[in-house]
């Protein structure tokens, strides 16, 4: 490849920068030559981080400001973490490239007890996900739930001042920032079943620079890529709506067929309607149709409006 400028947007925050510096690393890998400078964007999501991203917009907002700069030739690739990607893209856009999919699980992180099961009765944990509010009362119903936002420095903090006994995090995010040793127990799917594309980084790029693609597909990890696409084609069937109790989790066990699991919950977790399937890689198009079918016939469009509303 002869010596391109790759410009990367990204946000702003640790975690983020850290997401694109390792797509840049992955990049110098494949092409030496090229240069590659960052573009770190603040976007909408970030300033309404001291709000409800409900009322403003939702999690697209993380992605609105990198997307125009596409957009407009600003930047020739976006990096992201796949979860917070809408289900329907900007037209003229489209995800390029899903690298190898990090520890897609959720950890509890507390101070002074040792797991979920050893928290006290009425503990209290911090986090700002329905999804992992319901599923904690689901298994917990004792337990209160009190909203915590922030990145992940800002949330530790808070939790070493003592407001929470414990809190919930992405687990990848803390092993990308080194901050694994914090980690006092990964919480099984069982338990705590992942976001849609947890754990995913991905490169979204403009549908019409094919020079762009073909840079970036080295990346692209097919076994990772087809897993989260699954779960994003249930995701997108059932209104791709990131602010309701829903978990969905993909895999592809040893005998090479598709593990697919999905979860819609009320927000205090007395309710739950799950589906899971498995069957070929190439049928993971019809396996997540028939899932998201299953969930929507069985109550969950109730239950996602319930939530919604």
């Amino acid at each position: 490849m002869h010596s391109r400028t790759i410009r990367i947007a990204t946000r702003q925050s640790p975690l983020a920068l850290w997401q694109a510096n390792h797509v840049r690393e992955l990049l110098v890998k494949q092409w030496p030559r090229a240069n590659i400078e960052l573009l770190p964007m603040i976007t909408s999501g970030d300033k309404f981080l001291k709000d409800k991203l409900i009322t403003a917009g939702g999690k697209g907002l993380f992605v609105k400001e990198l997307e125009e700069a596409l957009l407009d030739n600003r930047a020739d690739i976006a990096v992201h973490s796949t979860k917070d990607m809408p289900a329907d893209l900007p037209d003229g856009l489209f995800l390029s490239a899903i690298c190898r999919r990090d520890n897609p699980l959720d950890a509890l992180v507390s101070e002074r007890f040792s797991s979920l099961a050893n928290l006290p009765h009425a503990a209290i944990v911090g986090t700002a996900s329905l999804r992992r509010q319901s599923q904690l009362l689901a298994h917990r119903p004792d337990l209160q739930i009190k909203t915590l936002r922030g990145n992940i420095n800002t949330r530790l903090a808070k939790l070493a001042t003592g407001e929470y006994d414990a809190i919930v995090l992405a687990a990848a995010g803390l092993e990308r920032m080194n901050m694994h040793p914090s980690i006092t127990e990964l919480l099984s799917p069982e338990i705590m079943l992942p976001s849609c594309a947890q754990g995913a980084i991905c490169i979204e790029s403009r549908i019409t620079d094919l020079e762009m693609q073909s840079i970036v597909a080295p990346l692209n990890d097919p076994s990772s890529a087809l897993c989260v696409e699954t779960e994003r084609r249930v995701n997108a069937q059932l209104g791709g709506n990131c602010h309701v109790p829903f978990a969905v989790f993909c895999t592809i066990d040893p005998t090479n067929q598709l593990l697919l699991r999905a979860k819609i919950l009320s927000l205090d977790g007395n309710t739950f309607i799950d589906d899971q399937r498995t069957g070929p890689i190439d049928e993971a198009k019809t396996l997540a149709e028939h899932c998201a079918q299953s969930l929507l016939s069985r109550g969950g469009a109730e239950l996602l409006n319930r939530a919604h509303s």
